[in-house]
């Protein structure tokens, strides 16, 4: 496929698209505004239009005027509230179904890239993700470097996303979404940001991508002229409603006709909008021009000229095609696997110093607490110390996940929409990722702990210790996600701190279970912490351990009787593996409400 781009021809990689025609009646779309007086608000009134495959369209109009609706409607980005038809080569797509979205792709406003990437890893990792097993490594290759030519990215394959302009984003953002040939490409504001050079390039681009037979839908604010020429089709809305649809060309005459001539060297993007903005005398608002001359709302075509059956593909292009097959998503949850551990080795911040932390406190902390195990003057100080390990890993857990997540939406919003993978798939490979990390440091900070404060040195006991401290950071990981996905890091650092304060309140060591009125001790059995803490105290000194040496300066050492420590705690009859029984349950159940949490904020497209 070639097409001409900065004076010079290039080639697209990809088989012709099939002619793929989107044609939509009457869509109206109300929502509900205020929050303690609700308030129905009409946001499309009753639009209808048609857009043909091969064309490059702009969506045009004033701010608030309802571009990106219509857009994230089409795309099936937004569907609430929606009513009215939208087809797809004459099928009827309904609110909600997602069989349309694989032979489409949004590329959204916002310019959601990788920072730790460069171009040509952040593409391999796309084409794997995108492109069927059917398809070799070199043939991929092939794809990836022809793409990023024809983009004008070849240059910059080496740099990191962080590091590119804007257009270069914008065009990245683009090639990653050809990767798998999408017969239908939707653009929110694909110029924003842009200078008029790269927005130019840009748009030339996108006339070539139209021209190999895809459709090309974009809103656009405020072109230039030169721009706006460009443009094979304009649908113009204003005030929710479609004022104007036709050839970008016939803009001029057609106001002429209505008594309205733009200016010589004017650009006419900016008439046109300055005219639906009631800048002109009588013609105030774009309703009343439209009442004047009925023609300035152009019907659209009908509906019987539309395909009513997708147009036959050749047998070349239908075998290209079935190489493109997406992969399987075990083989996805392998390259989202491999490129969270690769994140997380260059994200030096929030690797290699977190663990020096960890490293660091593990040494202070040990060292306050020094043989607190082992003398027992100190078993109420080796109490707290246990508590210690508990919240500082649950704290150390909490927050990064908090912070994290809201970061990781904007990215997964966009990935999982355009069919990169499913969010199941994501959400292993994050997990499975993320917690061993976090496990890891817990460990370094356990085991410096553990030594210096002089424990009870036995395997088993150590192993369950970390084994508790592995469920305390599991369990703190997911409340984390959950945290960020429901909430801003603002007001999800807040709640977390609120949640983990509560829960060291209830766990049975500032206030004893057998002190606590009654409503209070039941309400502890829904604490995770009162159980992860009494699976330490019966791990330290349960199993018949031994008394504990009292110093020959102390007269008498109450709690040197490991029997008694557990029974002044209330802990007589507590059994560490019904506590780990009750820990899991909360581990399972806070998988699957974080799980749930992060499905809702994807669906909310917010």
């Amino acid at each position: 496929m070639y097409f001409e781009h900065d004076q010079r021809t290039l080639m697209l990689p990809l088989p012709k698209s099939p002619a793929v025609d989107i044609s939509f009646t009457d869509v109206t779309l109300k929502v509900t505004t205020g929050r303690f007086v609700k308030e129905n608000k009409m946001i499309l009134k009753g639009v209808s239009g048609l857009f043909r495959s091969g064309e490059l369209t702009a969506i045009m109009g004033p701010s608030g005027a309802g571009k990106s609706t219509l857009l994230n409607i089409l795309t099936g980005f937004y569907v609430s509230g929606m009513s009215g038809e939208v087809k797809i080569n004459g099928e009827i797509i309904k609110p909600g179904q997602k069989s349309h979205r694989k032979q489409s792709c949004y590329i959204m406003q916002d310019d959601h890239l990788n920072p730790f990437f460069t171009v040509i890893e952040i593409m391999r990792m796309a084409a794997n993700l995108k492109l069927g097993d059917g398809l070799p490594g070199k043939a991929k290759a092939f794809v990836i470097e022809e793409l990023l030519d024809s983009l004008g990215l070849a240059s910059t394959k080496n740099t990191k996303c962080n590091r590119l302009s804007g257009g270069q984003k914008k065009r990245l953002c683009i090639a990653l979404e050809l990767l798998d040939n999408p017969p239908i490409v939707f653009l929110d504001e694909p110029t924003t940001g842009l200078d008029s050079s790269s927005t130019v390039q840009l748009v030339t681009m996108l006339k070539g991508l139209a021209n190999c037979g895809r459709t090309i839908v974009c809103t656009i604010h405020q072109p230039s002229a030169s721009v706006f020429e460009q443009f094979d089709h304009t649908y113009m809305i204003s005030n929710g409603e479609c004022c104007y649809q036709g050839s970008s060309k016939n803009v001029v005459p057609f106001l002429q006709t209505i008594g309205l001539s733009c200016p010589i060297f004017h650009n006419p993007a900016d008439f046109i909008l300055d005219v639906l903005n009631g800048d002109f005398g009588e013609f105030d608002e774009a309703m009343k021009l439209a009442t004047k001359d009925p023609t300035w709302r152009i019907p659209p075509t009908p509906l019987e000229t539309v395909n009513e059956k997708p147009p036959t593909i050749s047998e070349e292009t239908s075998k290209t095609m079935v190489l493109l097959n997406h992969p399987s998503e075990f083989s996805r949850f392998w390259v989202l696997y491999k490129r969270n551990l690769i994140q997380l080795h260059r994200d030096w911040m929030a690797t290699y110093l977190k663990l020096a932390l960890h490293l660091v406190v593990g040494l202070v902390t040990g060292s306050l607490f020094l043989n607190c195990g082992s003398d027992g003057s100190k078993t109420f100080s080796n109490l707290g110390l246990l508590m210690c390990i508990i919240v500082y890993t649950s704290f150390t857990s909490v927050m990064p996940a908090v912070l994290k997540i809201p970061g990781e939406i904007s990215v997964l919003k966009k990935e999982q929409f355009n069919n990169w993978y499913k969010l199941r798939t994501y959400y292993v490979a994050f997990l499975t990722s993320q917690i061993p990390c976090q496990i890891l440091y817990s460990v370094v900070f356990v085991a410096c702990v553990y030594y210096l404060s002089d424990q009870i040195m036995e395997v088993d006991r150590f192993l369950k210790v970390l084994l508790i401290n592995c469920m305390v950071v599991t369990f703190s990981e997911l409340l984390g996600i959950t945290l960020g996905s429901i909430t801003n890091p603002v007001n999800g650092t807040f709640w977390g701190s609120v949640i983990l304060a509560v829960m060291i309140l209830l766990a049975g060591f500032i206030a004893v279970l057998a002190h606590m009125p009654k409503v209070l001790y039941y309400i502890s059995y829904a604490n995770f912490m009162r159980y992860c803490f009494q699976a330490l105290a019966i791990t330290v000194y349960g199993n018949h351990r031994a008394t504990l040496p009292c110093p020959k300066e102390e007269l008498y050492c109450h709690m040197r009787y490991p029997d008694k420590v557990l029974s002044e705690m209330g802990m007589e009859s507590v059994d560490y593996w019904a506590d780990m029984s009750a820990v899991c349950g909360f581990v399972v159940l806070a998988t699957l409400y974080s799980y749930y949490s992060l499905c809702q904020i994807v669906k909310s497209r917010t």
